[in-house]
């Protein structure tokens, strides 16, 4: 009877696993630390596995566009996924928005930034970390923030510029710039900051960033790409991004 019991689990394995499947992701780097744990559940509940690769949504969108063999793309923003669509290298009705994404000015060292970022117009600081708002959306937010707050022209000669979110927080962690602006998920995990000090920049001061998700054309068939896809609107991962401070 043992014997009967251990040969059905194998064979309950050996199916599972030959209904596994990988699918490669486009990762914006916003998203990467709640990406990685979304992957972790994904693979425990569904045994599909998620093979994540992590960057700027513009360079993804060139990369998509030269037949990068990515099967689904989380952007961090939502018009590179609709030119995506229009471009027909995503499969139609599939795209939508996973997360909106926060802004902070962020720093390693405690009490330099306050809460109200009256940091920025002390002009106490020679370099400012920001990510390149030509392909990151990130980026783009910043400029629109700081045009807003009339700082651009006077703070724009201190920027140190990153190619994508990840570049840019080390940056600032290793004090390269004593402060920077990164997504608020780079340093904020369940209703606190890891560390530092930090503004985060409301919402009135740009377009919100909407972060959009879609099943490219490579992973029309693949049953991984689809169960991801449908897996990003489950409770437990809408929980795992909340806690990053995302909205939803």
């Amino acid at each position: 009877m043992r014997r009967a019991v251990c040969l059905i689990a194998a064979l309950l394995i050996v199916t599972f696993s030959a209904k596994a499947e990988q699918v490669t992701v486009a990762v914006a780097a916003n998203f990467s630390a709640p990406m990685q744990k979304i992957a972790q559940a994904f693979e425990q509940d569904t045994g599909h596995k998620a093979v994540l690769a992590f960057g700027s949504t513009g360079n993804f969108y060139a990369q998509i566009r030269n037949g990068a063999p990515f099967q689904v793309f989380l952007s961090a923003d939502d018009e590179t996924p609709l030119r995506l669509e229009k471009e027909g290298l995503v499969i139609a009705g599939t795209r939508f928005s996973y997360a909106v994404g926060r802004v902070v000015l962020w720093s390693r060292q405690p009490g330099l930034v306050d809460d109200k970022g009256e940091v920025l117009r002390s002009g106490k600081f020679e370099r400012i970390a920001i990510t390149n708002p030509k392909l990151a959306p990130y980026g783009a937010a910043v400029i629109e923030a700081l045009n807003k707050l009339g700082l651009l022209s006077e703070i724009q000669p201190k920027f140190v510029q990153g190619e994508n979110l990840t570049q840019t927080y080390q940056f600032i962690a290793t004090e390269n710039a004593p402060l920077g602006f990164i997504a608020l998920s780079q340093v904020f995990v369940d209703g606190k900051f890891t560390q530092g000090s930090a503004w985060v920049v409301p919402v009135s001061l740009h377009t919100p960033i909407r972060q959009d998700a879609v099943l490219l054309s490579s992973g029309g068939s693949s049953s991984a790409a689809t169960s991801l896809m449908a897996y990003l609107k489950t409770d437990k991962a809408k929980s795992i991004i909340r806690a990053y401070g995302y909205e939803l």
